[in-house]
């Protein structure tokens, strides 16, 4: 992944849902649109669970016209930094990734843990 400076204001898209529960496509496509629009300067997509369909939709979409940043982040650090090295990142500008929650790290822990990320 190349390095790039993010900067601005980044939006974290909401994964709308039909009342059958499944991805509401259409609506996601509307917010995508909406945000470009009125000048967003990078997309967050941060679902886990439908990540995969939502994120190609979003890089479909976007057409490089911002920056695509993707929230991944967890407890297990080996888990975060073994989906680096065996996901594929194409169209994806950035990463995301939060603090270990719950087990609470040290300082010392939560530099551990970007350093391996």
């Amino acid at each position: 992944m190349a390095q790039i400076n993010l900067k601005g204001m980044g939006v974290a898209l909401i994964t709308p849902f039909k009342d059958d529960e499944s991805i509401d496509f259409d609506a996601l496509s509307k917010l995508i649109e909406y945000q470009i629009q009125n000048g967003i300067d990078y997309l967050v997509v941060l679902t886990e669970q439908e990540k995969n369909e939502v994120l190609s939709f979003v890089i479909e979409r976007v057409k490089e016209r911002v920056p695509i940043v993707l929230g991944l982040g967890g407890n297990n650090t080996r888990g975060i930094v073994e989906r680096l090295k065996t996901e594929s990142f194409q169209g994806v500008d950035a990463i995301l990734s939060v603090v270990p929650y719950y087990n609470k790290p040290s300082q010392e822990g939560i530099y551990q843990h970007y350093k391996a990320i």
